[in-house]
C-alpha cells in the first residue's frame, strides 16, 4: 500500500519528536494540526486527498514566506529565519518549484495555444490563466504564474 502524503507527515513528525528536532516537529505538527482542522471543517468529517493535504502544504509555506518578510521588514531577523527554515521543511513535501525558465517556457505554449484560439493581447489573460495553471500543478505560486503571464502578453 502507498502511504499518502499525511500519514508521511504523521511518521516524520514521530521521528523529529524522537530525534529532538524541534524546529521539524512544531513545523509539522503545525501543519497536521490545519490538515485536521480542514477535515473536520465540512458537514462530516472526512479524509483529505494527497492533493488537498498538498494545498494546505502548500498554503501554509506560502504564510511562512509572507511572515519571514515581514518579520525581516520589521528589523526581526530571528523570527524571519525561523519561518524561513519552516518554509524549507514544508517545502520538501511540495511538488519542485518550476524556475523561471520553466514557467517562462510552459506560459509561452499557453499563450501560443490561447493566440490558436482566437484569445490575444491584454484580454487573453483568462484563456491563458486556464491553459497554464493545470500544466503547473502546484509547482509554482499562483501570483508568480500571473506575473508571468502579464509579462509574456505584454511583449504581444
Amino acid at each position: 500500500m502507498t502511504t499518502t502524503l499525511k500519514s508521511r507527515l504523521q511518521d516524520d513528525l514521530t521521528a523529529a519528536i524522537k530525534t529532538r528536532d524541534e524546529l521539524r516537529s512544531s513545523t509539522l505538527r503545525l501543519t497536521l494540526t490545519a490538515i485536521q482542522k480542514e477535515e473536520v471543517a465540512g458537514e462530516t468529517a472526512r479524509e483529505l486527498s494527497d492533493a488537498e493535504v498538498e494545498k494546505i502544504i502548500a498554503r501554509e509555506a506560502k504564510k511562512r514566506r509572507e511572515a519571514a518578510e515581514a518579520f525581516a521588514q520589521g528589523g526581526r531577523a530571528e523570527q524571519a529565519e525561523r519561518e524561513r527554515a519552516e518554509g524549507v521543511v514544508l517545502a520538501e513535501y511540495l511538488p519542485k518549484q518550476l524556475t523561471d525558465e520553466e514557467l517562462d517556457a510552459l506560459v509561452a505554449e499557453a499563450v501560443q495555444e490561447a493566440a490558436a484560439g482566437g484569445a490575444q493581447g491584454p484580454r487573453a489573460m483568462g484563456a491563458v490563466m486556464k491553459i497554464v495553471n493545470p500544466k503547473v500543478a502546484g509547482r509554482a505560486e499562483g501570483g508568480r504564474v500571473a506575473t508571468a503571464v502579464k509579462r509574456r502578453l505584454a511583449e504581444g
